[in-house]
């Protein structure tokens, strides 16, 4: 699998592309902002972008915001500051995990693994279909009543998440910890604001995700 990895500074893009090519992860490294959208868009088979967010010409979020126009790539921001507006910021314009320097190699390529086999790229089953709601990881796509339904990268994760434990009750904390991963220390408020968009669109459907109070929520098919 290809990984594109942007960050400004050699040594940095040196340290994570050894990491991964270690796990045999094909790299590809972009300086810049301006460079790493032209890289993308020359390459379609990109599964994973690993993206810091001050470089010069074009930051981070702006390549962001750019490459979220057409595509739901798994985006990994790396950042220098440890601030949560930055952090809230990052998830508004889709980035799927948010990683402060210094970090460790190894956890960073956790999290690319963990989101990978999210995204069906280690031949699990791809395609979930429940109370109406069909799921294909693959194609990262989802259908309500065979009607195609536009969502988020989290919302994605989140849905699938609530539909592969279906009927167990899941507290914030639980869904923090395999959603937005095992040490994103996060206000529980963001999975409400994430519930509620997701309710949203997914229109009547959005019953099916009940709210168990002081815990958290649990998808129950049973409701539609």
């Amino acid at each position: 699998m290809k990984i594109l990895v942007v960050d400004d500074e050699s040594r940095m893009r040196k340290l994570v592309r050894d990491f991964l090519v270690k796990e045999n992860y094909e790299v590809i490294e972009a300086s810049n902002g301006v460079e790493a959208v032209d890289k993308f868009y020359n390459d379609k088979d990109i599964a994973l972008i690993v993206l810091d967010v001050m470089m010069p010409e074009m930051d981070g979020w702006e390549v962001c915001r750019e490459i979220r126009q057409s595509s739901k790539v798994p985006i990994i921001m790396l950042t220098a500051r440890s601030d949560e507006q930055d952090e809230l910021q990052g998830f508004e314009l889709g980035v799927d995990e948010y990683i402060s320097k210094p970090f460790s190699p190894r956890i960073l390529v956790a999290r690319i693994e963990a989101i990978l086999r999210r995204t069906g790229g280690t031949g699990e089953p791809t395609l979930i279909e429940v109370a109406g709601i069909k799921i294909d990881k693959s194609a990262h796509q989802v259908f309500v009543d065979d009607k195609p339904v536009e969502l988020s990268y989290k919302e994605f994760e989140l849905l699938t998440y609530f539909i592969e434990n279906s009927g167990i009750a899941l507290s914030r904390e639980k869904i923090l910890n395999n959603v937005w991963n095992y040490d994103y220390f996060g206000d529980a408020r963001t999975i409400d604001t994430h519930v509620k968009k997701l309710r949203s669109k997914l229109g009547e459907k959005g019953n099916l995700i009940a709210t168990i109070w002081g815990l958290g929520y649990k998808f129950s098919p049973d409701n539609g």
